[in-house]
């Protein structure tokens, strides 16, 4: 049996679909208060046979500040997907992320010890990457620099992944995945799930761009990886790098919205400036730190060649994943109207 973590969330709905789909008995963690119908209405977007593999799952509450609840739900697992994360760049989230990105990850692999558990992937961020290659990308030996401005989140995930390494080292078949940003459908108000409404509600993007990926990619990715037992390793996985104003032009004129304008460097630096002074009194202005303005500002080019050489995989364009999947944004507007 398998186990996902953050089976809620925009990936780990469809890894989970992706093991169904491939035979696999899964068993999926959620928090008490989790939407799992919103799960089964998604995965409408994904399959014909929705509610029979919904229907297949094994949810399971999950407390990760407790060893002995994670135990339990480990018990009779071979392979664990961990997808389970906290994604923010606002600094009051910083708590949580640490909590649920660093202790939780610890505290799963502690559990994993001693278990039935042969498999783990993990899943990080290409966030953690730092130091460019001889062609001047950012690849699976872009290690992590302390000494470089990083946003909490980026630490974080740095972080978890180092518990990781560490359970490798004792023992334990480890893969990394490092995607870029997810596209997807569902989960509209969480995490990636933000992406389509955020262009949406704001006429302004960023100078700078990042590295994106469909969902789908990366599911069948994760599970090609474990399946072919591709341990102590870690993968990027981006289909392109593409400027946030391409991306965000592509979904405003798809919703019928005026071009959105670009914040340059210089604008954003000057709201640093209004944070330091008003921070504390307009709560938005947080957001404007100095490592946000440099992600948002930087367009480096993050290389997928090692996924690809290893799987000989052909990714889904970026233009027809946010196609796809605002569609099904657009849709349910419609519903909810």
């Amino acid at each position: 049996m398998v186990f996902v973590t953050g089976a809620t969330g925009i990936l780990g709905r469809v890894i989970t679909l992706e093991l169904l789909k491939r035979g696999k008995k899964v068993r999926a963690s959620k928090r008490p208060t989790s939407n799992i119908q919103e799960v089964r209405h998604s995965y409408t977007f994904y399959t014909d046979k929705a509610d029979e593999y919904f229907d297949a799952i094994e949810w399971i509450d999950v407390d990760f500040e407790d060893v002995a609840s994670l135990e339990s739900a480990l018990e009779g697992i071979e392979e664990v997907y961990h997808t389970a994360a906290k994604v923010s760049f606002h600094p009051n989230d910083e708590r949580e992320m640490y909590r649920t990105n660093v202790n939780g990850t610890e505290n799963l692999l502690y559990a994993c010890e001693g278990s039935t558990v042969k498999k783990f992937l993990h899943v990080s961020s290409v966030a953690v990457l730092d130091g460019f290659n001889e062609k001047g990308e950012l690849d699976e030996d872009s290690e992590f620099n302390p000494k470089l401005e990083h946003s909490s989140y980026a630490i974080s995930k740095h972080l978890s992944e180092m518990e990781v390494w560490r359970a490798a080292g004792e023992g334990l078949k480890t893969i990394i995945i490092n995607p870029g940003i997810i596209i997807g459908s569902g989960n509209w108000n969480q995490s990636s799930g933000e992406l389509f409404h955020t262009f949406e509600d704001n006429s302004f993007t960023f100078s700078g761009g990042s590295a994106y990926v469909d969902v789908r990619d990366v599911a069948i990715i994760a599970v090609d990886l474990m399946e072919k037992n591709i341990f102590d390793e870690r993968f990027i996985i981006v289909a392109e790098n593409v400027k946030y104003e391409k991306i965000g032009n592509q979904i405003r004129r798809k919703l019928g919205l005026k071009e959105a304008k670009i914040l340059s460097k210089t604008k954003l630096n000057i709201g640093r400036i209004a944070n330091i002074l008003f921070g504390w009194l307009i709560p938005k202005l947080r957001m404007i730190t100095k490592s946000n303005i440099e992600a948002i500002s930087s367009f480096n080019t993050i290389s997928s060649h090692k996924v690809k050489e290893y799987l000989d995989y052909q990714f889904i364009s970026v233009s027809e994943s946010i196609d796809f999947h605002l569609n099904n944004y657009i849709n349910d507007k419609k519903l909810k109207k």
